[in-house]
Formats: structure tokens, C-alpha cells, sequence
């Protein structure tokens, strides 16, 4: 049964970081529900949930995803790209401490969790402005003695490479084409986006199941036409500050 890490929403979420849109009004109150909804989901379809403590002063801290990479073998913790979310990182790391043995990234090194995409035995890392160089290396040298093969994606008019590109199945990725070259991914098959739908390529696959947002109906049918079976979510409040359904978890296998 998988593990589902997730930490409840801060109050200051509408001071939140943001790259790619504009700042509009967050109702706290709806997050909260909507994440709320988001973990009944996750429970339904087997995980156990880990509730981290609240973070108030942390106004990004509910988009877990970002403070950790999570592989069978060690959990990496990252050192993220806006110095702001870089606390978020410790009470992660404690809960984490508990099912993984822990490596970090370090300075000069930036990483978010949401630039990370572990393929089988290839983890593929979005070079965005908020992954470096640096953070890259460090990853791929943490992770060579359990024989994964790091691979940079440039990632472009977007904040994280699972902004452009998510897993759905074994060797399937949902991809809006327009935002990642996905010649880069191999011989992995791919459904794309509706073009209508440039937001839509962030899914969260847990076992055969996909948690989706409600809000790419287009792309919905897309998904659901190849075979998969959709849980469809309101996300609307935590999408105003970048978020989506893979960035407010962490999902490892005990």
C-alpha cells in the first residue's frame, strides 16, 4: 500500500511564489477543501496517508512534492530554487527519515521536486528556473551506485518539467508537445494534451488509477479514450498559485 505524504494548506498561501502567471485573490477556506478532497482521494485509492504539521509562515509549504525526491532506495532532499520554500525542507525530511536513508542537495545546487521525473530507471531533470546545473549533478552522483541514468530536459514557458510532462502508465507519459521535446523521452509513448488545454499535462498516477483535475475536460477525454480511468478533482484555488496534483504529495512505496 503506497505511502502519501501531504501537509495541510498555509494560511498565507496567497503570498505564494509565482513565475509563469499573475497574482490573483486565493480563498483560503476553498484550498483547504479542495485539498482536503484531494487526500480523500488518495485514501480511496489505497494510500496511507502522512500529514505533516501545518506550516503557517510557509505560504508554498503545502506543495510537498518540491522539498523531495522519493526513489525505492533513498529519499534525496532537495534544496529548492525560491529561497523562500527552502524551510520547508526539514519537517520533509523528518517524516521521511522514518522509510528512507537520506541524501541532500547542496549549495550551490538548486532542485524542485517538480522538476523530476523518475522514468523506471531514468530520472529525467528539468533544467527551469528553478533547477540548476548544479542540483542536476549532485543527483546524478547521488544516484549512480543504485544505477539510475540522470537525463537534463530543457523546460521552457512553464515552472516545472511535470508542468509539461507527467507519468500515466508503466511507459506512458501525458505531454503537452508544445512545452517539452519528447524525442527526449525515447521510445515512451505519449498522450498529448488538448491543444485548448496548454495546463493539462500534470496527472498523478496511483497504481492504474490517475487523479486528474476537473478542469481539462478535452484532455480528460483524451485519457480516458487510451484506457485510463480518471478521478477528476477540483484544483481551481491551488492551481492559482502553480500548483496541481502531483505537487501537493509524496508518494513512495513502503
Amino acid at each position: 500500500m503506497p505511502i502519501a505524504i501531504t501537509r495541510p494548506v498555509s494560511p498565507r498561501i496567497g503570498e505564494c511564489e509565482l513565475t509563469h502567471q499573475p497574482r490573483s485573490p486565493i480563498d483560503h477556506g476553498r484550498a483547504g477543501e479542495q485539498h482536503d478532497a484531494y487526500e480523500q482521494c488518495l485514501a480511496r485509492l489505497g494510500c496511507t496517508l502522512e500529514r505533516l504539521p501545518l506550516e503557517p509562515d510557509l505560504p508554498d509549504s503545502v506543495f510537498v512534492e518540491d522539498a523531495a525526491i522519493v526513489l525505492d532506495e533513498i529519499a534525496i532532499l532537495t534544496r529548492p530554487g525560491a529561497e523562500s520554500r527552502r524551510p520547508e525542507t526539514a519537517s520533509v525530511a523528518a517524516a521521511l527519515a522514518l522509510h528512507r536513508n537520506l541524501v541532500f542537495i547542496e549549495e550551490p545546487g538548486t532542485i524542485d521536486g517538480g522538476d523530476v521525473l523518475v522514468f523506471g530507471r531514468t530520472i529525467f531533470v528539468g533544467l527551469s528556473s528553478r533547477t540548476n546545473e548544479s542540483g542536476l549533478e549532485q543527483l546524478r552522483n547521488l544516484t549512480r551506485a543504485h544505477s539510475y541514468t540522470v537525463t537534463p530536459i530543457p523546460v521552457r514557458n512553464c515552472l516545472h518539467l511535470k508542468s509539461a510532462v507527467t507519468q500515466i502508465g508503466p511507459d506512458q507519459l501525458l505531454a503537452n508537445p508544445a512545452l517539452v521535446d519528447l524525442s527526449l523521452f525515447g521510445s515512451a509513448d505519449s498522450v498529448a494534451v488538448d491543444p485548448a488545454e496548454p495546463a493539462g499535462a500534470n496527472a498523478l498516477a496511483i497504481g492504474k488509477e490517475i487523479i486528474y483535475p476537473e478542469a481539462f475536460p478535452r484532455t480528460a477525454e483524451r485519457l480516458i479514450a487510451a484506457g485510463h480511468s480518471l478521478h477528476l478533482i477540483d484544483m481551481s484555488e491551488l492551481a492559482k498559485a502553480e500548483g496541481a496534483v502531483t505537487c501537493c504529495s509524496l508518494i513512495l512505496r513502503p
